[in-house]
C-alpha cells in the first residue's frame, strides 16, 4: 500500500515536469525560475521511496523522458539566447569600430550627428556574451569620452574667442562715436568700408550678444545717410555688409534664404517688364509721343534699373557660395 502511494506521489512529479515542459517561457528569468521548479520536483522524486518493482523502470523510464524534455527546450532557449547575445556582441563591436574611426574627427559639424546616432544605435543593442560584456562597453565608451571631450573643449575655446571678439567689437563701437564725415564723397566712402573689414576681422561673437551686431549696423546706417550717395550705391554697400555678417555667423540657412528672396525678386520684375513692354502695342502702336507711352517706357526703365540691383546682388550671393 505505501508502494502504491509512492507510485501516486512520482506519477504526479512526472506530470508536473511534463506540465513545465510545455509551458512557453521567453526571458533568462522566467527560466531560473522553472529550472528551480524542476529541481525540487527531482528531488522530491528521490525522496518518495520505491514503487511496485513491476511498474519501477517504466516509472524511471518516465521521469527521465520528461526531465529530458524539460532539458531539451531549455537548451533550445539558451542555444538561442548565445546566438542572439553573439550577434549583439557582433554589432556592438562594429559600432565601435565605427566611433574608434571617427574619435579623432575635427570636423565636428558633421561628426557629432554621426556619433550621437551612433550611441543611440547601441542603445537598441540587447544582452551580449557576459565574459565582453565590461570589455566591449569600455572600449565603446572611451572611444565616445575622446570625441566628445574633444568637442566641448574646442566649444570652450570658442567661447573664449567669441567673447573675446565682442569686447573687442564694444570698444571700437564706443570709438565710432567720435567719428565724423569729413565731406568728401570718395574719402568718406573709403573710410566707412575700413571700418566695416575691421568689424568684421574682430571675428564672431557669442549669439546671445548678437544684438552688438545690429548697433553697429545702425551706426553705419546713420553715416550712409549723411553720405551723398545715390540710393543704389547706398544699397549694395549695405547689402554686401549685411551678407558678409551672415556669413561670418555661418548661418548657412538666412543666406539661402536671402538668395530664395532675391531670385523671386528678378523673377517678379522680368515678368512684369515683360507685361509693360506688351502694353505698350496697345496705345497708338507704341508711338514715342503719346504720354501714356512715354510713361510706360519711363517704368520699363526704372523696372530694369531695380532689375539690374537685384542681379547684380544674386550674383554677389553665388560668387560667396562658390568661394
Amino acid at each position: 500500500e505505501k508502494e502504491e502511494e509512492n507510485l501516486a506521489k512520482k506519477k504526479e512529479i512526472i506530470a508536473g515536469i511534463e506540465a513545465l515542459a510545455t509551458e512557453k517561457v521567453a526571458a533568462h528569468n522566467a527560466w531560473q525560475g522553472q529550472i528551480d521548479k524542476v529541481e525540487a520536483l527531482r528531488e522530491q522524486f528521490f525522496k518518495a521511496g520505491k514503487v511496485p518493482i513491476e511498474v519501477n523502470e517504466e516509472t524511471w523510464a518516465a521521469f527521465k523522458t520528461a526531465v529530458r524534455n524539460f532539458n531539451s527546450l531549455k537548451n533550445s532557449f539558451y542555444k538561442d539566447i548565445k546566438k542572439d547575445q553573439q550577434d549583439n556582441l557582433n554589432r556592438k563591436l562594429a559600432l565601435v569600430e565605427k566611433a574608434k574611426a571617427l574619435q579623432d574627427s575635427e570636423d565636428f559639424d558633421a561628426t557629432t550627428p554621426v556619433m550621437k546616432q551612433i550611441q543611440d544605435e547601441w542603445k537598441t543593442i540587447g544582452h551580449v556574451p557576459r565574459k565582453y560584456s565590461d570589455s566591449v562597453w569600455k572600449d565603446f565608451k572611451a572611444a565616445c569620452n575622446h570625441y566628445f571631450d574633444k568637442l566641448h573643449e574646442k566649444r570652450n575655446e570658442a567661447n573664449t574667442e567669441e567673447i573675446e571678439a565682442f569686447e573687442k567689437k564694444k570698444e571700437y563701437l564706443d570709438s565710432l562715436k567720435d567719428f565724423e564725415l569729413t565731406g568728401e564723397h570718395r574719402a568718406d566712402l573709403d573710410a566707412i568700408k575700413k571700418h566695416i573689414e575691421n568689424w568684421k576681422t574682430m571675428g564672431r561673437v557669442p549669439q546671445a550678444r548678437r544684438h552688438i551686431e545690429g548697433k553697429f549696423n545702425k551706426i553705419l546706417d546713420a553715416l550712409f545717410d549723411k553720405l551723398s550717395l545715390s540710393k543704389k550705391e547706398t544699397d549694395m554697400v549695405k547689402f554686401s555688409n549685411r551678407l558678409e555678417q551672415l556669413e561670418e555667423g555661418g548661418d548657412s540657412r538666412k543666406i539661402e534664404g536671402e538668395k530664395i528672396f532675391i531670385m523671386r525678386k528678378v523673377d517678379e520684375l522680368q515678368s512684369e517688364i515683360f507685361q509693360l513692354e506688351n502694353n505698350i502695342q496697345f496705345f497708338s502702336k507704341g508711338k514715342g509721343d503719346n504720354p501714356l507711352v512715354k510713361e510706360v517706357l519711363k517704368n520699363i526703365e526704372r523696372h530694369k534699373e531695380e532689375l539690374k540691383s537685384w542681379k547684380d546682388k544674386l550674383k554677389q550671393i553665388r560668387n560667396m557660395k562658390q568661394e
